[in-house]
């Protein structure tokens, strides 16, 4: 992999991807479904570290600058923050390879989103979170368009508090983001899941602080938005009145729906299809993937 300053001139490589949280159990249906179950995945365990300052500059940057150890090597990767909403998002990406667990602050140093920043950021980062997961890989064609499906289980570490990690993530290799939302809603048959728009890293900053702030919510989408990140909060915090809040947010949805003149789209199944637990129905994942793709194309990625 070539370090970043080697191609000044190159357009900062963008990833495409949708993410999804699933629900207990989920991962095993997955395995089984006839798009993956005809293929061996390619397995990996991966050690990731991220780093940022005390203050948390990358994170109020939205940035997210990680160490990775896989296959004996290890990857540095920094990612900018994403565009899109409902699980979709796109942003740019820079990985290379490093030659031991330090970082490689002086390709750091050649990297615009970092040049931006105010101050002396490099020499004050620091390790922060780790997630240690497996991850099975699959590549999948859908239509005319190469998705790799990545199935990662394990866990989320921040100082002395946990929160599990089992998610779904389709990341677009060629062809159309149409592709997502398609191979998405086929897996979403089979097992219990739900777009999620907190990356781990993010998760991870939330449960080291303990502190997990929501946004307001005006809009259908905004609503969307929100109901998602409670859930995220809900899960990894354990504390009710997320999960309050997302059921809040899921009836303002509904209501939203029924001011357009719709009676029976997919926010109206919504509240009645999340458990008990907080956890995803099959029926509550294909509808909320429904309206992901609907908010998705009023608000194109970038």
């Amino acid at each position: 992999m070539p370090h970043p300053a080697s191609q000044p001139d190159a357009p900062a490589p963008r990833e495409i991807e949708l993410k999804l949280a699933l629900a207990p159990g989920a991962a095993e249906r997955l395995v089984r479904h006839p798009l993956l179950a005809d293929s061996a995945p390619d397995v990996s365990a991966l050690a990731n570290t991220y780093f940022d300052t005390p203050a948390g500059t990358l994170a109020a940057a939205r940035m997210a600058l990680r160490l990775r150890r896989v296959d004996g090597i290890t990857l540095q990767t920094l990612k900018t923050a994403g565009h899109g909403g409902g699980g979709l998002s796109t942003r740019n990406e820079w990985e290379w390879e490093v030659d031991d667990s330090a970082l490689d602050l002086a390709g750091l140093a050649e990297l615009a989103p970092i040049q931006a920043l105010e101050g002396d950021v490099l020499s004050q980062l620091v390790a922060q979170l780790r997630t240690d997961f497996t991850r099975r890989r699959y590549e999948v064609r859908c239509r005319q368009s190469v998705v790799e499906v990545a199935l990662d289980e394990g866990e989320i570490i921040a100082g002395e508090a946990r929160a599990p990690i089992r998610e779904l993530e389709l990341e677009l290799k060629a062809g159309s983001p149409d592709a997502l939302w398609e191979l998405a809603d086929a897996l979403a048959g089979t097992a219990a899941l739900r777009p999620s728009d907190s990356s781990k890293a993010a998760r991870g900053e939330a449960l080291g602080r303990g502190d997990w702030p929501l946004p307001e919510a005006h809009t259908a989408a905004e609503c969307f938005h929100l109901v998602l990140l409670a859930l995220d909060a809900f899960h990894d915090s354990g504390r009710a009145t997320f999960l309050h809040t997302a059921r809040s947010a899921l009836a303002e949805l509904a209501d939203h729906e029924q001011l357009a003149g719709e009676t029976s789209g997919p926010a109206q199944r919504l509240p009645g299809e999340l458990g008990q637990d907080g956890e995803p129905t099959v029926a509550f994942g294909r509808a909320a993937l429904a309206l992901a793709r609907h908010f998705a194309r009023s608000a194109p990625l970038r």
